[in-house]
């Protein structure tokens, strides 16, 4: 049986699926992932079981969707005793490493969320989620001068530079340094704050895009503040998604290449970016729900494939233990469950708790009292233009939906 393969994941915030190069959108510069994409499988329907940043990253790391695995709110850390896929690797003897913003750490909700109280705090070793390697910050949205601190940084110290710039050089000497001394095959997670807000900030020498410029989809309302908005941010998002494209090329450049490494490139959830009026995350439309998620394995014919099952970011731990054991995961592909279990009292997320259910051509959502919110066609409106909650000649597809749910 070949040795198990070393596994790398890139996971970036806040960048939606469609806000890619390879994935058509004309205002995104990404080379470098556009080139991962064309070695890679591309699962062009994932989407996040939870859009909200915690939330999803308990998801991620546990496979298990919130609340079940500890996590029900934005401030809940993830338990103490919670299992990860970085336990379940240390068992089969991999070397587990963590590089950026952890945001699963005990946080004080009267801190400033953007700033240093939350960039400097220390996540402590038993808090840091079964990594035998750990550097990085809990989270405040530094995206330059990151605070680092954890395996070899005992105390938060000051980086000088763009924060995706640092956290992936540092993951990327860090790998290097351990070629041909560490004999164990490896599990890296780089993960980064970017592409989320303060969309004004310096990015890293690329330059915002002139507003007037942005092509906007049709489900953004025009003439009015909400254009205004997604503009204004848009031109300051296009220019983050840039400059870490960039800085992700130069941890793909050497890992990307080898026959030996699986390569994950995702997000924990997107921006709704002024679609139906709305902004940021929480809510239950695509432009929140659907991240991008790249993986190029070692198999020569996944790459440049197109996959359109409906995966779920929950799935991928499982999906990784299909690869090391050279066999079909046992994960829902054709039924995706999305939720917000808790509403997040911040400005502009989403006002109610809700949950759903999502296949490649339709999506359900439900109330917190069970009645039906929206109900979309997918595939004749793939933009969500026509709310279908409320059309009796889909009762029988709402109710087939919501017994899969229940």
């Amino acid at each position: 049986m070949p040795s198990p393969p070393n596994i790398l994941w890139i996971v970036t915030t806040q960048w939606r699926a469609a806000a890619c190069g390879y994935a058509g959108d004309p205002n995104a510069h990404t080379p470098h992932l556009d080139a991962l994409a064309a070695e890679s499988v591309n699962y062009s329907q994932a989407v996040t079981p939870h859009p909200f940043g915690p939330l999803a990253r308990a998801a991620l790391l546990t496979g298990v969707p919130s609340p079940e695995n500890g996590v029900s709110d934005y401030f809940d850390p993830l338990p103490l005793g919670a299992r990860t896929i970085a336990h379940d690797l240390g068992a089969r003897g991999y070397a587990t490493a963590f590089f950026g913003k952890w945001h699963l750490a005990k946080r004080d909700p009267n801190a400033p969320l953007v700033g240093e109280a939350h960039a400097r705090m220390v996540v402590p070793p038993e808090g840091r989620g079964g990594f035998e390697f750990w550097e990085g910050f809990e989270s405040g949205f530094l995206l330059n001068d990151p605070w680092l601190h954890g395996s070899r940084l005992v105390q938060p110290e000051k980086q000088a530079g763009y924060q995706s710039d640092v956290v992936c050089a540092r993951a990327a000497d860090f790998l290097f340094e351990r070629r041909g001394v560490e004999t164990r095959p490896w599990f890296c997670v780089v993960s980064l704050e970017a592409p989320h807000p303060p969309y004004e900030a310096p990015a890293a020498g690329v330059a915002a895009r002139d507003p007037r410029e942005i092509i906007l989809p049709a489900n953004v309302p025009r003439g009015g503040e909400a254009e205004a908005q997604a503009r204004r941010e848009l031109a300051g998002y296009y220019a983050h998604i840039e400059a870490t494209d960039r800085a992700i090329g130069r941890i793909l450049l050497p890992e990307a290449k080898r026959e030996d490494t699986v390569v994950v490139f995702t997000s924990v959830h997107g921006d709704l970016h002024g679609a139906h009026g709305l902004f940021r995350k929480g809510w239950p439309h695509e432009e929140s729900v659907r991240v991008p998620l790249l993986i190029r394995g070692q198999a020569t014919e996944d790459r440049g494939r197109q996959d359109h099952a409906t995966v779920s970011l929950v799935d991928l731990p499982a999906m990784m233990f299909g690869r090391i054991d050279q066999r079909k995961p046992k994960v829902e592909n054709e039924f995706a469950r999305i939720s917000m279990p808790s509403i997040v009292a911040r400005p502009q997320q989403c006002d109610r708790v809700w949950r759903g259910g999502r296949t490649k051509g339709r999506k359900l959502v439900m109330n917190a009292d069970g009645s039906p919110w929206l109900f979309f066609d997918l595939e004749n409106d793939p933009l969500e233009m026509k709310n279908l909650a409320g059309d009796p000649t889909r009762a029988g597809e709402i109710a087939a939906l919501q017994a899969r749910l229940d």
